[in-house]
Order: structure tokens, then sequence, then C-alpha cells
């Protein structure tokens, strides 16, 4: 049943186990096992402490058991890094059984974290139907058995909300091993460093989008791209959450705000391409270029600053800007002055091959196929960065 009596005290009740409120937590920009955490987090540190599982912006990825990359790191990943980050310790970790969970909370008489198959909680839309590992706090109560689980999600079967409930001894029971850890508060990091800023090496986005686009079962890649999405936004806005609460303002850059609508747009069109070869339809084109162009401007926006790039050579920017005039028919100065060659109505797919297959000729080379995506085929200068 669901316990929606309960004060929103944040102190331990009379005769009853100690509550836990998630108000102040951002659920919606949280994973499944992140924003249990992140309760405990504030519960322990104060309002907007779990923004700092925000704090690092970068691009990793793991392998599925499918074979399938992934952006979300493995339960135990996230356990050997986050906790530390939100202030919080592990004081103790163990893989039991129903039983042996409920043993274990009642002798230590303390709140646990658990992570557990999804499948198999009763109170979450997944129940019954998907598999995944999900978070959520468990404490003994004279009335049952107390679930905090702060989780926010639309799911085909229906939404997953933020709520608290009580379970029976045999529901408990049902739930199956799950990996049971004791939590503590510990020691909070001051914030006295900039914000980790984003690092991905072009080899691990390019496997990672090929992997993808590739994969022969195209309703499990594009089932799977969904997922991925979700997570790739979701993290994006959580990190914009961060900087602010590190500059203390709640000022986002207009090219930040564009990019984070960029990353929702991503999120809907695979959405709903996921949809239509679900159903055996088609599935849409470019659906993998557009989640590579918004990594792409994710990595303008985001990049750790570095020694800047070495100028051109002018000789071979006169004749990259030749090659690419004379094929959109329009000025060599205007792009010799940093104009985009998709921002003239001539620009087309088919114009950037010919103007990478002259410009070839031209020079006497041939352009790597690793450097052929289009944030190097814009600009003049970019090509000029791959031609040397």
């Amino acid at each position: 049943m669901a316990d929606t009596d309960i004060p929103s005290t944040g102190a331990p009740r009379p005769g009853g186990p100690e509550h836990f409120d998630f108000d102040s937590v951002h659920t919606g920009l949280l994973d499944c096992v992140q924003v249990n955490l992140a309760v405990l987090a504030d519960h322990h540190h104060g309002a907007g402490t779990h923004l700092r599982a925000g704090a690092a912006l970068d691009f990793r990825t793991w392998e599925r058991a499918d074979g399938l990359p992934t952006v979300e790191p493995p339960p135990d990943e996230l356990l050997s890094v986050l906790p530390g980050v939100l202030g919080l310790r592990t004081a103790r970790r163990e893989r039991l059984s129903g039983s042996e969970l409920q043993d274990a909370v009642v002798r230590r008489g303390s709140t646990h974290y658990v992570i557990a198959d999804s499948f198999r909680l009763p109170w979450l839309p997944y129940h019954g139907h998907a598999h995944m590992e999900h978070s959520f706090l468990l404490a003994a109560g004279p009335d049952g058995w107390h679930i905090t689980d702060a989780y926010r999600s639309e799911t085909t079967w229906g939404p997953a909300v933020p709520g608290r409930w009580v379970l029976s001894d045999a529901d408990l029971a049902d739930i199956g091993p799950a990996d049971a850890v004791e939590i503590v508060a510990g020691d909070l990091p001051p914030l006295t460093a900039l914000p980790p800023v984003l690092t991905a090496g072009d080899d691990a986005v390019r496997e990672y989008l090929g992997a993808y686009e590739t994969w022969p079962d195209r309703a499990r890649a594009v089932g799977q791209l969904t997922v991925e999405t979700w997570l790739l936004a979701r993290g994006r806005r959580l990190h914009a959450k961060y900087r602010e609460l590190f500059s203390g303002s709640s000022a986002t850059s207009e090219a930040e705000e564009a990019q984070l609508r960029a990353w929702d747009k991503v999120v809907e069109q695979t959405y709903l391409a996921h949809r239509r070869v679900s159903r055996g339809r088609a599935e849409p084109p470019l659906l993998v270029e557009r989640l590579r162009e918004v990594l792409a401007a994710d990595l303008e926006i985001h990049a750790e600053p570095s020694a800047p790039r070495a100028a051109p050579d002018e000789a071979l920017r006169l004749r990259v800007a030749a090659v690419a005039g004379s094929v959109l028919g329009v000025p060599e100065a205007e792009l010799l002055a940093g104009a985009a060659f998709d921002s003239f109505a001539s620009f087309g797919s088919f114009r950037l091959i010919e103007i990478v297959e002259r410009l070839e000729d031209s020079l006497g080379t041939e352009f790597a196929a690793a450097d052929l995506v289009p944030e190097n085929l814009r600009r003049v200068d970019d090509l000029c960065r791959i031609a040397r």
C-alpha cells in the first residue's frame, strides 16, 4: 500500500523508521541507481547536495550483455565513485536473498540502500515486464517494510513516480536476491574547483555510434538507443544544474539552453523511431547521425580548454576555399571569413561529397575515413585540419 501520511520531518519517527524526504531532489534528472543516493545526500547534507552527481560531464561506455555499448555505468562503478562525491560512505555491502535482507535490516536497525531487479518490485511499472537493476531505500517499521523510491520516469507501462510504500513480509521476500548496502554520512568535499568539463576521445564516440549504426538487429539497436539518448540528455541537464550550484547563479547561456533543447529533440526522435520499428515499419533515416551531431556540439560547448590549434597554412586555406567556392558557387572571401558551407542554399550532401573528392584530387591525398564526420566538414578551417 502507498504511504501517503508520513510527515515531512526528515527525522526518525517514534515507533517507526527514519523518514527520507525527496522534495528537494531533481528526481527527473537522475537514473534509477543515482536517485536514491541523491535522497541520502540531501538528507545528510542539505538540499541541493545531490546536484554534485552531475559534476563530471564525460563520455565513457561499457559493454552490455548483448554486446551493444552503453553509457550507463554498472552499479559497481557508481557505488565506487558516487557516494564520495555526495558526501556518503559505504559501510557494508552484501548480496542477500529476500529473507536474509529482512533479517539484516532488523538486526542492524538501519535504513539500507538496496539494488534489486525491477521485474520483481511491485511498486514499479516495470514489475513483471522488464529486467533492470533498480535502487530503493528499505527500513523496518511496526506496520511492515517501508520503501522509499524517488525514481521518476515515463515508461511503456505507465509512469514511475517518487513515493513511499509499505510491503508485507511476503512481498519483500519475493524481490529475490538483492544488493543491500549500508550507507552512512561521510565528509562532503568542498566546491573549490571549477566544474569538470567534457572529455571524450574521438575513437570512443566513433566506436559507440558505429555499433548502433551497423547493429544487424535494428529493433534491438533502436530500442536500446532510446535508453542511451535518454541517459545522455538527463546527464546534460543534471550537469547544467550542477553548474548553477557551483556558480551560485541560475543563469544558463543561450548556447547551452539551445543544446539542451537539441538533446530533448533527439530523445523524442529516437523514441518515435523505436515505436515505428517495433511495429514493423521502416527505420527513419539519419537517426544515429542526429545523435552524432549533438555529441559533436557538446564538445564545442563544454570541451576542456586546450592549447590553441595551429593556424592552417594560408596557402592551404586558399586552395580549400577555391574548391568549396567553386562547388557551391559562392564567394571565396565569405568562406575564408568563416562562413559555414551549410549556411548557403546551394549546400547539400552531394555538394559536400563533391567538395571532398575535388579537394582530395587537388591535394593529391585521401582523407582518413574516421575524419569524415560532420564536425570536420562544415568550414574551410575544418577541412584544412584534416587535410594536414
